[in-house]
């Protein structure tokens, strides 16, 4: 095919790719989110290795890949983490190239915010994706026209850029240069707002949950990333993938997995002073692997009893050689709707081996941990207890 500006980028799919695009998108609620999720799995396969190879070989999906279908289930589009920047691959097999439009939670989410878009034609028979045009956040912004019909912005074809090439000369050129405009923060949901919210939007009835209720309920929901995640879940009808006793009793699920985590037997000594031999303790633990300031660590979380009492201790620790935590970092405990509780955090005044916090938890509830500085990759998570 023979394209009217050849400035602009195109990408070949591979058969394969589109084989295993079309395996992964089965796993929605609709059509039309099972086709939205083939998009934009077939625009991610073409683009990503390109970037790498080109670029930066350590581009990589924001959030990671296991994210994506609680993104794809309700919105368009997928965002890579390259070079402190990150990108929006917006993907549409529109054949007029007339508009850019991106969906409102990609521009006014602030954690979703990204700094380039890329506007992404793709043709899944001919099996090839073209980058037409590109801009900012801050362009579409101040600039884009909003469309409170279907919550998208959109920029005319004329104020974009065309070719790809003038992205890296103007980063080498004015590397300092504001792509993100100003973004208010959207007001905090309850546990029971969030809840019904849940409970409404994971009927599959409702086609398009993201216009079903009002931007500022549905945006606090789905920047919460467990809460994201369950929608996700209930609107496939999948049972409790976050529930810790199960993790106990019957292995780490599948999708727990995919985020790293694990379970091990963990061998403790008996206590000091006993009068007679005993075995070894034997404790289950569960591990998630973390990158933070590009060292790995680790968190866990172990009963210290049995685990019906409910009384949890989370270890964060380094797991370099002779690693340690060092002075300043902060592991944090927070009930589902991110609310502080006494004696939720231990912070590192100098380097220690390791932070801690125990915690007594009631039955159901569920608890979402944190570690500043943010681990790499890492999505909020709802454990539930």
């Amino acid at each position: 095919m023979i394209f009217p500006n050849p400035t602009q980028l195109c990408l070949e799919i591979l058969p394969a790719d589109r084989d295993r695009a079309k395996q992964q998108s089965q796993s929605f609620s609709t059509p039309a989110s099972r086709w939205r999720a083939y998009l934009n799995q077939l625009c991610l396969s073409a683009v990503l290795p390109w970037l790498q190879q080109e670029y930066d070989p350590q581009a990589q999906v924001w959030l990671g890949m296991a994210a994506l279908p609680s993104f794809w289930e309700v919105v368009n589009g997928v965002a890579i983490a390259l070079d402190n920047m990150r990108f929006l691959l917006i993907p549409s097999e529109a054949i007029d190239l007339d508009e850019m439009r991106v969906q409102q939670e990609w521009i006014d989410l602030p954690s979703w915010a990204a700094d380039y878009y890329l506007a992404v034609q793709i043709e899944p028979d001919e099996g090839w994706v073209r980058i037409w045009g590109y801009a900012t956040h801050q362009q579409l912004k101040i600039r884009g026209n909003y469309d409170r019909s279907d919550r998208t912005y959109s920029l005319d074809e004329e104020d974009l850029i065309a070719d790809f090439n003038v992205f890296w000369v103007a980063r080498q050129l004015c590397p300092g240069e504001p792509t993100r405009a100003a973004i208010a923060s959207l007001p905090s949901l309850s546990l029971d707002c969030a809840e019904n919210l849940l409970a409404r939007l994971s009927e599959r009835a409702v086609i398009e949950p993201r216009l079903a209720v009002p931007f500022s309920l549905w945006g606090s929901l789905l920047e919460h990333g467990g809460w994201r995640q369950r929608l996700y879940e209930k609107r496939l009808g999948r049972q409790e993938q976050w529930s810790v006793l199960d993790w106990l009793r019957g292995g780490v699920s599948g999708l727990a997995k995919q985020m790293a985590w694990e379970r091990f037997e963990l061998q403790t000594a008996s206590k000091e002073g006993s009068t007679e031999e005993k075995a070894p303790a034997i404790s289950t633990v569960l591990s998630r692997q973390l990158i933070v300031n590009h060292q790995p660590y680790e968190l866990r979380a172990l009963p210290l009893s049995d685990p019906e009492a409910r009384i949890w201790r989370f270890e964060l620790r380094s797991t370099s050689l002779a690693g340690s935590i060092p002075r300043g970092f902060k592991l944090r405990l927070l009930t589902e709707d991110l609310q502080p509780f006494e004696n939720n955090e231990d912070i590192a005044t100098e380097a220690v081996d390791r932070l801690y916090v125990e915690v007594a938890i009631s039955p159901g509830e569920g608890l979402v941990w944190e570690v500043e500085p943010s681990p790499e990759n890492c999505d909020r998570e709802i454990l539930r207890f």
